[in-house]
């Protein structure tokens, strides 16, 4: 489901529930960098190579990051958000030691994530041993055999994952529950209202039923009310047309069902559907939900960027909100008003839809992105996978085939 945050967060904790979902088993908390470091060590070998180590590490990093954005385990019931059983996760050793470079690795790469082009969601990066086990996604063993051979961090990813990058140093806080603490009704606008507007279009893809909300545009209407009253109705819930913990969470639950976000061949999480367009400049004084779409965009613009200071989002466009303004202009080069004409709201904007050219490409550890966007090197084996939807540019008939896939010797 989008998250009000829209970027994915790092959490500070994670809980681990040492066991199956369903079983009695107990469930520990732990630091998520320290969460990183146990499943690295039990899952691949110290003695392999760094580059081998710095994939699998990601990889490792990214699934348990999905399992958290996707609230996957929450939004079912349970109190955890992830579980130690590698039938469903990861593998995690409540206690153990840590491998010295292993754990210097997770140091450097625990708020680092993979995610397709374009997707807001980390990547549901799924491995396997590659011996005993083989899956779709990365093989441990395949790994460093290709880092044997030479290949890079970002090449034995993409040899497995297809086309991705990946988001450097993201924002890390403590509180990772997407509820916004208080019911969503009538009369109430905000981009929570935007969370539940976009995802129960979304979800009338599959239950047409739910009638179509538009515009997408954050205000708790008549239209809304009937679209969560009729989604209450179809899964069983207080048909009360109010957004409440259980409805939010099963519109989290059947979003991410319907948009297989927890998969590796996700549909993708894109950036809000709403209208981002400003008709007249704002500025002080002013209220309303543009000014609450530009404090929003302010608000996420400020985890990435220290010298913009986070505004309330409420509306009102007040002293604090023309303080990140004046910071935001003079970050962006343009004269500092404190007034939000056409090229203040665009250098905005601009930089809200497009986060990662903050974020992403980190030219030191992964040069080999960098390399590839400059031109400088060809696009790896498999680069060309794109969505599933993607037309492949020739017909396809009776006969045909894929190439081959030239597996590594596991």
């Amino acid at each position: 489901m989008p998250t009000v945050s829209v970027i994915p967060f790092v959490p500070q904790q994670i809980t681990v529930h040492l066991g199956p979902p369903n079983s009695a088993a107990a469930n520990v908390t732990v630091p998520f960098v320290d969460y990183v470091k146990n499943v690295a060590s039990s899952e691949i070998y110290p003695t392999w190579e760094e580059s081998a180590l710095r994939a699998n590490i990601l990889a490792i990093v990214s699934f348990a990051l999905n399992r958290v954005y996707t609230e996957f385990y929450r939004s079912r019931g349970y109190d955890f958000d992830i579980t130690n059983s590698t039938a469903y996760d990861q593998f995690f050793v409540n206690g153990r030691s840590y491998f010295e470079n292993v754990a210097r690795i997770a140091d450097e790469l625990f708020n680092d994530y993979l995610r397709r082009p374009g997707f807001a969601e980390p990547l549901a990066a799924k491995f396997c041993n590659g011996t005993t086990a083989t899956c779709e996604g990365l093989s441990q063993w395949g790994s460093q055999n290709l880092a044997l051979q030479g290949y890079n961090s970002i090449e034995i990813l993409r040899s497995y994952y297809g086309n991705i990058e990946v988001v450097n140093n993201a924002p890390i806080r403590g509180i990772t529950s997407s509820y916004p603490g208080y019911p969503l009704r009538r009369g109430i606008s905000g981009p929570s209202v935007v969370v539940v507007q976009s995802s129960l279009n979304r979800i009338s893809q599959n239950y047409p039923a739910i009638p179509k909300i538009t515009p997408v545009d954050g205000i708790y209407g008549v239209k809304t009310e009937n679209a969560v009253r009729t989604f209450q109705e179809i899964f069983n819930l207080a048909p009360d047309g109010v957004v409440g913990p259980a409805t939010w969470y099963a519109l989290v639950r059947y979003y991410t069902a319907v948009t297989s976000l927890s998969e590796l061949r996700s549909e993708g999480q894109k950036y809000y559907a709403i209208d981002w367009a400003l008709s007249n400049p704002i500025r002080q004084g002013d209220r309303g939900i543009k000014v609450e779409h530009l404090q929003y965009m302010l608000s996420v613009l400020a985890a990435y960027i220290p010298q913009i200071p986070a505004p309330v989002v409420d509306g009102i466009f007040g002293s604090a909100t023309r303080e990140a303004v004046l910071a935001a202009q003079g970050y962006f080069g343009l004269p500092q008003t404190g007034i939000v004409n056409f090229d203040t709201w665009g250098a905005i904007y601009d930089q809200f839809s497009g986060i990662e050219t903050t974020s992403l490409r980190d030219p030191e550890h992964f040069p080999y992105t960098s390399a590839v966007i400059s031109g400088t090197l060809p696009r790896a084996r498999y680069s060309r996978t794109g969505t599933m939807t993607q037309y492949p540019g020739t017909e396809l008939r009776t006969g045909n085939q894929d190439p081959v896939r030239q597996e590594v010797i596991r």
